[in-house]
């Protein structure tokens, strides 16, 4: 998968209402997997093209398939109203640039985000799905840097 292109400081774009229902849609039968499933397929992607990111993480990555499962879940259920949990994203963010995440690393994980999604949904992974998960995790990940900017 074609990197997803950095993102402007600023550049806070929002997915239509569209983009938003797909989105959601979409997810519906993921949360009916095993959170550990598609965690370990998502991580198994993202240390595969980005082995120095392992580093970040214990050794044993089931609680981290579960918290990733979850903040996917809230984060897809509060999408048209990211602006309510814009203070709780500001401080994941910053928990994050604990954890020695950088701006950059954030487009390698919403490639491995999207290509799970992709791998999981086969023949439903259409241009306009594709279109609505690079747009709300574009949306997601610039509050996030930008708060991770005001951190260091």
């Amino acid at each position: 998968m074609k990197p997803l292109e950095p993102l402007k400081p600023l550049e806070l774009l929002e997915p239509s209402y569209e983009q938003i229902h797909i989105v959601k849609t979409s997810w519906k039968p993921f949360r009916r997997i095993d959170p550990k499933l598609v965690g370990d397929v998502f991580y198994s992607k993202l240390f595969m093209e980005h082995p120095s990111l392992r580093k970040m993480f214990s050794r044993n990555m089931e609680e981290q398939y579960l918290k990733l499962f979850d903040m996917v879940n809230i984060f897809i259920a509060r999408l048209s109203e990211l602006d309510r949990l814009e203070t709780d994203i500001v401080l994941l963010a910053r928990r994050h640039v604990q954890y020695g995440v950088k701006p950059e690393h954030y487009s390698a994980v919403g490639c491995a985000l999207i290509w799970t999604i992709k791998q999981g949904m086969g023949r439903d992974w259409v241009p306009d799905v594709a279109n609505a998960w690079i747009a709300c995790y574009r949306r997601l990940s610039s509050i996030m840097i930008n708060a991770s900017k005001e951190t260091v």
